[in-house]
């Protein structure tokens, strides 16, 4: 039993590798039995198709993705600006390594599959979403701390985070590497200091 769920484990980790370098549509089952050093017999054993293979990769990412925020530096935080500040330094720095390696898996997957596979486009945009509104408490928080008023919401503001990060993977996509994701963040940095009045 413990070796099956080990082989599971590691063709939803290869997906996640695959899937980012390639793209979904691009990803043929063969590709992550390959990556993960296993046998398509392996991988059917687990997964019925490539599309039951996606829904619980992305349930693999989140999971996987929720321990590395949940532990992150600006967790420990109390002010919550300051938390806010702390994530966006947070995703700065995990832009290392390869264009796969810091990529989101379920943006990945969103672009392509937004109209043809609503089950999985669902699964993502709930992964996306939800991430959001994590931040939007956060940013409620802030709101409150700082006497912030306007005609903006903690989930607006919490949504546009995300579509800078969003954007700025597909920034670095088209440029080949982590710079313009990297600069990206460093506007909304600036941009969430002026918002909230914070002298530099």
């Amino acid at each position: 039993m413990a070796t099956q769920h080990h082989s599971k484990t590691k063709i939803l980790d290869a997906t996640l590798g695959v899937v980012r370098a390639k793209g979904y549509s691009a990803t043929r089952i063969e590709d992550v039995c390959a990556q993960a050093g296993v046998t398509k017999g392996s991988f059917f054993h687990h997964f019925k198709s490539k599309e039951e293979l996606a829904l619980a990769a992305v349930a693999h990412w989140e999971a996987h993705a929720a321990a590395v925020f949940a532990s992150a530096p600006y967790r420990r935080a109390d002010d919550p600006l300051e938390r806010l500040l702390g994530y966006v330094d947070f995703r700065k720095a995990l832009l290392a390594g390869d264009l796969p390696d810091f990529t989101c898996f379920a943006g990945t997957i969103v672009q392509e599959a937004y109209l043809t596979h609503p089950d999985i486009n669902a699964a993502c945009g709930r992964n996306i979403l939800g991430h959001a509104e994590e931040l939007a408490a956060d940013i409620e928080a802030a709101k409150r701390k700082y006497g912030i008023t306007g005609d903006w919401t903690a989930e607006s503001l919490a949504l546009h985070m995300q579509a800078v990060i969003q954007g700025g993977f597909v920034l670095a996509k088209a440029a080949g590497g982590a710079g313009p994701a990297a600069a990206s963040l460093d506007h909304l940095r600036r941009y969430l200091e002026y918002l909230f009045g914070v002298q530099r």
